[in-house]
């Protein structure tokens, strides 16, 4: 709070005295006190008058300070009012009383809203894994089918599998801390899963992959990272081109490691680029080709922030796309 604001709240009140102030005046001058005894009261009550409104300045600053302090130092913001010291006036401890009761309400109800998201994710970490048991037998059966309906079949399973896995992730995608794990992986490591988990996918949209400098090391959570690289084959897979091929190439920059996935599919289009990444945002490419949640990106971004990964994306439509994942040097690792 600063002085011009504190004046400005006690206008109406400073001009109220300074009124009743004159008017006094004016009485005991009606009344024959003499002018130079009216102007030395005047001059002794003006520095009591200003004496009492900088004290009042200075004491409210203070508390205010105070408050801001104690909010700063809260990691939830909405349990101030529990915090937060009551007032000495009786009309601000009454309404920091209503405050209280209102923050007490809200705490409640984020509890409560907090309960049933938990109660959510661990029903789909559950779901998860009962749903693929039914899948690991379709795929037992699918060994007695012919080849062609096995490869077609195979493939759908792969999806669906790719499909689950994604709901698992974006579960988990609010408390990543939770299950999270940093140390040194190899990105032959990463790169060598994230192929498997989708070789389907990649053999039936005939992808050739390329790999290239991956023998270097990088700090992150393995199967968050590989599930990262997963979805950009997904997309590289689903928007390719006649003769699709996808590139992984690492390059080492100082401490930090870059790695590119690039590809050679139907691109995306200039007005669209700065909206991949928005949760739900599917473009006329996904549209057109149909099967597209508009989850994949988003969930990488909101992954790579917690791994403190960067992640850029460029394109040209019809030319192809390239995403950058860059890995930070462990010692810039805040979860470390």
């Amino acid at each position: 709070m600063t002085l011009r604001e504190f004046l400005s709240d006690r206008l109406g009140r400073i001009a109220l005295q300074l009124s009743c102030a004159g008017l006094a005046a004016l009485f005991l001058l009606a009344t024959g006190t003499q002018p130079g005894v009216l102007v030395l009261l005047l001059l002794a009550l003006l520095p009591v008058f200003a004496a009492v409104h900088a004290v009042d300045f200075l004491r409210q600053r203070a508390h205010l300070r105070e408050l801001e302090a104690i909010l700063d130092a809260l990691d939830r913001a909405y349990l101030f009012a529990e915090c937060a010291p009551p007032p000495k006036g009786l009309y601000e401890r009454r309404l920091f009383a209503l405050t209280r009761r209102a923050g007490r309400a809200m705490t409640g109800a984020v509890s409560d809203a907090q309960a049933r998201q938990r109660e959510y994710r661990e029903y789909v970490e559950r779901w998860v894994h009962e749903i693929k048991t039914p899948i690991t037998a379709a795929r037992l059966i699918c060994r007695d089918l012919d080849g062609e309906t096995r490869r077609k079949l195979t493939a759908e399973l792969a999806q669906i599998e790719a499909h689950i896995q994604r709901a698992l992730f974006y579960a988990r995608a609010e408390n990543p801390e939770q299950d999270c794990l940093f140390k040194q992986v190899p990105l032959e490591a990463i790169a060598a899963q994230a192929i498997e988990h989708h070789r389907s996918l990649l053999i039936q949209s005939g992808v050739r992959m390329e790999l290239e400098g991956l023998d270097c090391p990088v700090y992150t959570d393995e199967k968050w990272a590989v599930f990262i690289l997963g979805q950009l084959l997904q997309n590289a897979a689903r928007y390719r081109g006649d003769t699709p091929a996808v590139t992984i190439s690492a390059q080492p920059l100082g401490k930090q490691v870059r790695l590119t996935v690039s590809d050679n599919g139907i691109g995306i289009p200039a007005h669209e680029l700065p909206r991949v990444f928005e949760r739900g945002f599917s473009g006329s490419n996904g549209r057109s080709r149909g099967g597209s949640t508009g989850m994949g990106l988003y969930l990488c971004r909101k992954l790579a922030g917690f791994l403190e990964l960067g992640l850029d994306i460029s394109s040209r439509e019809g030319e192809g796309t390239a995403v950058t994942l860059t890995f930070p040097a462990k010692e810039n690792l805040t979860k470390l």
